[in-house]
């Protein structure tokens, strides 16, 4: 199961992942040193999880419709006939 997409276009600016990532790992040092270490190991395994696939391993595919959309234009650029004279 995957809790997050990163072909969603929310994800696309660096700064975005970065604040999440953070957001998430800042708040599991706020819960490691107030008396609740299981919410801390819940939103630092969260940060963990959310950095490993925002920034380490982020490689967004695009949609299947723009990728078929730019195909068949190319293909429809190969295919028409040019009025160079040779």
């Amino acid at each position: 199961m995957q809790l997050i997409d990163p072909n969603h276009p929310i994800y696309k600016p660096l700064w975005v992942r970065v604040l999440i990532v953070a957001v998430c790992l800042g708040w599991a040092i706020v819960e490691a040193l107030g008396p609740q270490p299981f919410w801390a190991v819940l939103a630092g395994g969260l940060g963990v999880y959310a950095a490993w696939m925002l920034l380490f391993s982020f490689n967004p595919q695009p949609p299947k419709a723009e990728a078929e959309r730019a195909a068949a234009s190319d293909e429809a650029e190969d295919d028409a006939p040019t009025d160079e004279k040779k």
